[in-house]
């Protein structure tokens, strides 16, 4: 369901009405928290076409890899940016082959079923290396929700696990809180960032 609707939107995000900017700067302060420019690895988890965050990363000597269940998403991201690896898969059954420095998941894992959330997120903050750094959005309430939006159009599932059902997943990774942000209000859009604990922390 969510990747045939992501099919049919993803025009939008060459559309001049789209904010080249969101999430841009919060992005760069993400990285920030890496302490070494080096060769590893970041995951785009629901990567889209837009190829904003590409460049920050690789400015952090990053190689980039990408995953989205819409396979128009991903057709279109391959024609902005031949340079990143991409895969047309479903995160929550798509194997993790590597460890990363680097993951986003900005605006893309609240589509995942609330039974399932919790699941994705602590499979995504396994995949960080030591001192990795996850950066992702998320449905900033007080309590676990789930509902269905057809704000853009077609129908579209949302889920968070609350901000303390969150807070306790990150702590539950062995990772460490950095940075929680309202970042659009009066929206309840959440930003967080959490490191992975180690030896580079």
């Amino acid at each position: 369901m969510t990747g045939a609707a992501y099919d049919s939107l993803a025009e939008r995000w060459h559309d001049a009405a789209f904010n080249p900017d969101n999430g841009v700067a919060l992005h760069r302060r993400a990285l920030s928290l890496l302490d070494t420019v080096d060769d590893g690895w970041a995951l785009n988890v629901g990567c889209g076409c837009n190829t904003r965050f590409n460049a920050p990363m690789r400015g952090h000597g990053l190689r980039i890899e990408g995953v989205d269940v819409s396979q128009r998403m991903v057709a279109l991201a391959a024609q902005a940016d031949p340079g990143v690896l991409l895969h047309h898969a479903d995160i929550r059954s798509w194997p993790i082959a590597r460890s990363y420095r680097f993951i986003t998941a900005w605006d893309s894992i609240w589509h995942v079923p609330l039974v399932e959330q919790r699941a994705v997120m602590l499979k995504l903050m396994a995949a960080l290396a030591p001192g990795g750094v996850f950066i992702f959005s998320a449905g900033g309430l007080d309590t676990a929700g789930e509902h269905v939006d057809d704000a853009m159009g077609p129908a579209l599932p949302y889920a968070t696990l609350g901000i303390p059902g969150l807070l306790q997943a990150i702590g539950a990774a062995d990772c460490d809180l950095r940075h929680l942000e309202f970042d659009q209000l009066p929206e309840k859009h959440l930003a967080v960032i959490v490191q992975r604990r180690g030896a580079s922390n």
